[in-house]
């Protein structure tokens, strides 16, 4: 049996098939609650079974890798290391092994700002947003002391993990959606789907644009808001868009906003108001760079968007009025 014809048989089995250049390609979307926030699949089909039974797959494999990469799951292969690693040396799945690598990559891009080591030190934070309180200067000094991937022993080449420091943690929560969202669109791709948007909660992955289309049309939002969007639009293809800002997960205390994103050097939530939206080759990167240009200066983001071949956009409210600071290929 040809490959090609064997790789056919394999898509009937899953219950859906490719489609049909013939055919008329119609556009669906589907939407489920997924790593704490609305993931919706968009992407062409010309059987509506078909493109259903395709949907579930892709949520299927989001569940997959949330199981591995999520500590708000106590089973999950992160927690389990978070538990274990200090301990004794802690095996790691290919998958886990792959975002490791990537994350160690950004932490050495970054010049250590972007940091998937921080996890004892967003566990703080978490409660002070759930209890509305900021936590101690004292309290968060502990815990930076013991935190970061300068203790953790990893490298690219291996499947094991350790950690120097008993209360190390990692957290992927500046890497993981964009991620996951590259692997579904990489997924939609090897079952022949070549019109497709990933979005992860705001971490998004597209392919091709759509039919008759310059692009996939994504709207950004205007700093320190929820709902209003900036004007103008991006159209993008065949790249990953990410968004960092601090209009949903904050905590406010003495009108002062302290973001979700934590600042390495204080151990802090980010306070600077900032917007930042990146363009990248994949979601992994989009995400992480999203995350760590949110708190340098920005002729430094602007510097580390160019070193990784992105493109970046800041947006932040300074006296009643948006400023701009982008790329000069942002809006191509």
């Amino acid at each position: 049996m040809r490959l090609g014809k064997l790789f056919l048989f394999f898509l009937v089995l899953l219950g859906f098939s490719l489609p049909s250049s013939k055919a008329q390609l119609r556009r669906f979307h589907f939407v489920q609650e997924k790593m704490g926030s609305p993931f919706h699949l968009l992407f062409y089909h010309t059987d509506s079974t078909s493109a259903v039974a395709i949907g579930e797959k892709c949520f299927a494999l989001v569940d997959s890798l949330n199981s591995i990469f999520s500590d708000y799951d106590y089973q999950s292969e992160v927690s389990n290391i978070n538990r274990t690693a200090f301990t004794k040396t802690a095996s790691v799945s290919p998958q886990m092994q792959d975002l490791l690598c990537k994350s160690m990559q950004a932490y050495q891009l970054s010049n250590g700002i972007f940091d998937v080591g921080l996890g004892s030190i967003t566990q703080i934070w978490r409660n002070a947003r759930k209890i509305r309180e900021l936590p101690s200067d004292s309290m968060l000094q502990e815990a930076k002391m013991q935190s970061g991937l300068k203790w953790v022993s990893f490298s690219c080449a291996g499947n094991t993990i350790g950690f120097l420091q008993p209360k190390l943690q990692l957290d992927f929560g500046g890497i993981a959606k964009g991620y996951v969202a590259q692997k579904v669109i990489e997924r939609l791709q090897s079952w022949g789907i070549h019109h497709a948007l990933a979005d992860a909660g705001g971490d998004m992955v597209t392919t091709e644009a759509p039919p008759g289309k310059e692009g996939w049309q994504i709207a950004i939002n205007r700093p320190e808001e929820k709902e209003a969007l900036l004007e103008k639009k991006l159209w993008v293809k065949n790249k990953a868009v990410a968004t960092s800002g601090d209009s949903f997960q904050l905590l406010e205390i003495d009108n002062l906003r302290y973001s979700h994103i934590l600042d390495p050097h204080t151990g802090k939530g980010i306070t600077n108001g900032k917007n930042v939206t990146v363009i990248a080759a994949d979601g992994a990167t989009a995400d992480w760079l999203a995350t760590a240009c949110s708190i340098i200066e920005t002729d430094a983001a602007l510097a580390l968007a160019k070193k990784c071949g992105a493109e970046l956009l800041i947006t932040q409210v300074i006296g009643g009025k948006i400023a701009y600071a982008q790329t000069p290929g942002f809006w191509e």
